[in-house]
C-alpha cells in the first residue's frame, strides 16, 4: 500500500463543493460518466473562461466524484452545504491520498496531542517522510510543491479542517448522522478523515 503513487495532479481544484454537486446530479440524472463529460462541457455547467479551463476542472471533479458510491453520490448531490462539503472532502481523499493521509496522519494525530495549530514545519515534515516511499513527491518541481501544498491547505479551510486566523487552527468538524451513515456503509476508515479517533471508528462487522 505504502507503495501506491500518489496523484499529485489535482490542483486544477480545491474542493469547490458547489461544482462537486452540479457533477453528482448530472450523474444522477443521466447515470453514465461519459455522458456526464459530454454535457458538463457542452454546456459549460462548472462556468470556466476557457475550453482548456473546463476540460481540466472536469476530469479533475469527476475522477473524484467516481470514487463515492450511489448513497454518497445522492447525499451530495441533494443534501445541506454542511453534507454537501463532507462528501466533497470525502471524495477528494478517496481519490488523493495524499490529502487523506495528510489530514488522518498530520492533523489527527496533533489534535491527540493537544496542539491545534499547524505550523509550516509540520506540513515539511509530512512530506520530508513520505519522500521515501513516494519518490514522485521528490521529483516534484518547486513550483508545483508550492502549488500542491496551497490548494491542499485551501481544501482543508473549505472543509473545515482548518481555520485562518493568527495561525492556522485545526478543527474536527461536526458530522451528521447521514454523513456518519453513508461513510460507515463504504468503508469506516474513511472518518479518519474528518480527525476521528481511532477509538471511535466502529470496527466493520466481519460476515
Amino acid at each position: 500500500m505504502d507503495s501506491e503513487t500518489y496523484h499529485l495532479s489535482f490542483t486544477a481544484a480545491s474542493l469547490r463543493p458547489e461544482l462537486a454537486r452540479i457533477v453528482a446530479e448530472t450523474f444522477l440524472a443521466v447515470g453514465d460518466w461519459a455522458l456526464v463529460k459530454e454535457r458538463i462541457l457542452s454546456t459549460n455547467a462548472l462556468q470556466c473562461r476557457s475550453a482548456s479551463s473546463a476540460v481540466r476542472l472536469e476530469s479533475e471533479m469527476r475522477q473524484r466524484l467516481e470514487t463515492l458510491t450511489h448513497d454518497q453520490m445522492v447525499l451530495l448531490a441533494q443534501a445541506t452545504v454542511e453534507d454537501r462539503t463532507a462528501m466533497a472532502w470525502l471524495a477528494t481523499c478517496k481519490r488523493i491520498r495524499f490529502a487523506f493521509e495528510f489530514a488522518a496522519e498530520v492533523l489527527r494525530d496533533k489534535l491527540a496531542a493537544h496542539d491545534a495549530i499547524l505550523r509550516p514545519s509540520d506540513y515539511e515534515s509530512f512530506v520530508e517522510n513520505k519522500c521515501l516511499p513516494h519518490p514522485e513527491l521528490a521529483r516534484l518541481k518547486p513550483t508545483s510543491k508550492n502549488k500542491i501544498r496551497q490548494v491542499l491547505l485551501k481544501m482543508l479551510a473549505e472543509a473545515g479542517l482548518l481555520a485562518k486566523g493568527s495561525a492556522l487552527t485545526i478543527h474536527r468538524p461536526a458530522l451528521s448522522p447521514a454523513v456518519v451513515r453513508v461513510i460507515t456503509a463504504d468503508s469506516p476508515h474513511w472518518l479518519a478523515a474528518f480527525l476521528v479517533p481511532d477509538m471511535e471508528i466502529p470496527h466493520r462487522r466481519q460476515s
